[in-house]
């Protein structure tokens, strides 16, 4: 038992690990994930103050279950259902059900043979790893920018098996608790099915109570940020002492309805849900990690590394290629579903659960079930998050590095610019208004705020700084004046110098790349660089 000033110590250090992982991680332009296991690791190696046991000794796991409850609570709020069209409907489909078969399968039949454990133990190591998950997709796509259609297969895939996953752990587990491990005995399908329906009844109701909050009583982004989160703990924590573990259905359920229901046109996803949900998996990265010991990780190390390569280059590109046929997705993007397949947060969460749990209760190999499930989530997000941006470069499936700059503003010197950007082949999106559909803002890498509205550019520059992959740029409104003094934007070819009484206003790169000249930087033109001028109109 830890004392009070043990417990803070304990508290502030996993804190500070979470965070300054996640922030040397983006100074050093990697996967944040590649950090926080090591941290928590060394950590929990060096001190006990880290350890779950220790700061929280009775409640981790029902902790570890509302925490990701929130989590995929955020991610079910990406996944819009016009984006889930038939072809990638159907890739997703087989993806999780042949993802779950293919995976449990190979895991129970090499489990005895690589760890020395019984078949029983290997069933629940194999329910475990059959996960993946929006806490390791998803900034590992941040870090590779696939092109969208593989990235809404691999949020959608992993946002769904980890629900699904989780309540197959937990059926396992209890089978194992009540007896040898028998299909038809131990493990009944009616049970699965039960768990799936209190989770979509959970969702529902969590639904409900949210249309309540956000449409009926029009709360604003305070409230109604802080009614999100309430509806989300209380209705998961109902259906987990209901059936253990639906509530994270019912977390993705309430999610989809918040972002496909009209009428919801409050913003969902508000800067305080990322940043907590971005905290959420830190903490528990360290924490979970900082459960492992050392002395348990040395005996199945290198069979663990083979369990990795099987899993990486065996399972996956079987199940990627069995579920993309037909599907109209190209070689490149098959062979990129192949190599995306990193374990994360449910796995960790499931396994510290009830590997602790079957070993006191005498199960054979289950002290072996933690650190073998640890080895895979660090193997498979270093291996993932260091060669993925370069297999997606080789198979050419990221999206190009040519700018694709967001125009707002619907002035006609706006749409002159836009014009001119154009005529040197960018891809300009120009909003006019909300009558625009944002679907056409995929892809964006940069945004250019010409309203003329102080107040509305400042709004929207922080707004979109987080949402866009470039710079959002409030370009100086004396270019709105001198545009009504009937000076006019000029494409300014490479090599060719600057006319007289122009000046440059962006820099469009040899590369596609767009640089705004904006006081507070320099921008240097190079030799195959063009630019877009402003000055005098021709003839004047």
């Amino acid at each position: 038992m830890l004392t009070p000033d043990q417990f803070l110590l304990g508290v502030g250090l996993t804190v500070l690990l979470a965070v300054g992982s996640q922030i040397l991680a983006h100074r050093l332009r990697i996967p944040a994930l590649i950090l926080l296991l090591p941290a928590g690791f060394t950590a929990g190696a060096l001190t006990d103050v880290v350890h779950p046991d220790k700061l929280a000794p009775a409640n981790f796991s029902s902790i570890v279950s509302l925490c990701v409850a929130v989590i995929l609570y955020d991610a079910g709020l990406g996944l819009e259902l016009r984006h889930l069209r038939e072809a990638t409907r159907s890739v997703v489909l087989r993806l999780l059900v042949l993802g779950l078969l293919i995976t449990w399968a190979s895991v129970m039949g090499l489990g005895p043979a690589l760890f020395g454990i019984p078949l029983s133990a290997a069933v629940m190591l194999g329910a475990i790893l059959v996960v993946s998950g929006p806490t390791v997709v998803g900034p590992l796509l941040e870090h590779v920018r696939p092109s969208e259609r593989l990235r809404r297969i691999l949020v959608w895939e992993g946002t769904l098996i980890d629900p699904v996953g989780a309540i197959l752990g937990a059926l396992v587990f209890h089978s194992l608790v009540a007896g040898e491990f028998q299909v038809g005995h131990g493990f009944r399908f009616g049970e699965f099915l039960l768990s799936g329906a209190v989770g979509l009844a959970g969702g529902a109701v969590g639904a409900g109570l949210l249309w309540l909050c956000l449409h009926t009583l029009r709360l604003g982004e305070t409230l109604g940020t802080l009614a999100q989160l309430a509806t989300v703990i209380v209705v998961s924590a109902g259906c987990d002492i209901l059936r253990e573990d639906t509530g994270l259905i019912a977390a993705v359920v309430a999610g989809l309805a918040v972002a496909n229901l009209p009428g919801l046109d409050m913003p969902a996803r508000l800067p305080f849900f990322e940043i907590l949900v971005q905290l959420i998996i830190g903490l528990l990265f360290v924490s979970i990690s900082a459960g492992v010991a050392p002395s348990s990780v040395s005996p199945v190390l290198l069979p663990s590394l083979l369990l990795i390569a099987v899993l990486v280059l065996v399972v996956r590109p079987l199940v990627a290629w069995l579920s993309t046929g037909g599907s109209g997705l190209s070689t490149g993007e098959r062979a990129f579903l192949g190599w995306m397949a990193p374990r994360g947060i449910v796995a960790a969460s499931t396994a510290s659960a009830f590997s602790a749990t079957l070993a006191e209760k005498g199960l054979a190999g289950a002290s072996k079930i933690l650190p073998v499930t640890f080895l895979v989530i660090v193997g498979t997000v270093a291996l993932y998050g260091l060669t993925a941006a370069p297999v997606a470069g080789r198979l050419g499936v990221t999206r190009p590095a040519r700018a694709r700059p967001l125009v707002v503003g619907g002035e006609p010197w706006a749409a002159d610019l836009g014009r001119c950007l154009r005529s040197a082949g960018v891809d300009v999106v120009l909003w006019r208004g909300p009558d625009e559909q944002w679907e056409r803002f995929e892809g964006v890498t940069s945004v250019l705020l010409l309203t003329g509205d102080d107040d509305f550019d400042a709004l929207v520059s922080v707004l979109l700084r987080d949402r866009v992959d470039g710079p959002v740029q409030r370009i100086a409104h004396d270019l709105a004046d001198r545009w009504e003094r009937g000076e006019r934007f000029l494409l300014n070819a490479p090599g060719t110098p600057v006319p007289a009484g122009y000046d440059v206003q962006l820099v469009v790169r040899a590369d596609g790349r767009l640089d705004a000249v904006i006081p507070s930087r320099t921008v240097e033109r190079g030799a195959g660089d063009a630019a877009v001028l402003l000055g005098p109109a021709a003839g004047r």
